[in-house]
């Protein structure tokens, strides 16, 4: 595996975002194409969450952005079912030329030591029932299914949730 770095997405880094996080989703058929999909147009977006919430990025050697997530502390607005004292992340991606290099397990161990330092006792997340290479490394990681905060955005989009303690 080459060299991955994780840190904070800066300014330039904003349109690779936007990209990774949508071919993410739509190549594995969470979002439908462009121009059908409003929260493909959320997942594009990556100067909201940017401005809105923390933005990481996994870069290469040449800096290239390989995956991403958006870390919604306790008061964002990008929080949908973290309690105060919880951390909760979304939108974790990683592009297709790059899975399997361990890119995802980055992200989110670095969302882990991201509440360790925030003094945050546990992490959550929400999770499409069909992201099932999603759920291996959530479940890989410690982290337990919790049906009890499953929900649903839209009546035709059911959503499951994860949580680990720290």
């Amino acid at each position: 595996m080459s060299e991955v770095t994780i840190r904070p997405a800066g300014e330039e880094d904003l349109p690779a975002v936007g990209e990774v996080t949508y071919e993410a989703y739509h190549t594995d058929g969470h979002v439908p194409g462009r121009e059908q999909s409003d929260y493909g147009n959320v997942l594009r977006d990556a100067r909201a969450r940017y401005e809105e919430a923390e933005l990481l990025v996994a870069v290469d050697e040449a800096g290239a952005v390989l995956g991403t997530v958006t870390i919604a502390r306790p008061g964002s607005k990008w929080r949908e079912i973290g309690k105060d004292d919880e951390l909760e992340f979304r939108m974790l991606a990683v592009s297709s030329a790059a899975r399997g290099r361990g890119v995802g397990a980055a992200l989110t161990r670095r969302v882990l030591a991201r509440a360790a330092e925030l003094g945050l006792p546990s992490v959550v997340l929400s999770s499409s029932k069909t992201m099932h290479a999603a759920h291996r490394l959530y479940e890989r990681l410690g982290f337990h299914r919790t049906p009890d905060l499953d929900w649903s955005p839209l009546p035709t989009i059911p959503l499951i949730t994860y949580r680990l303690d720290l």
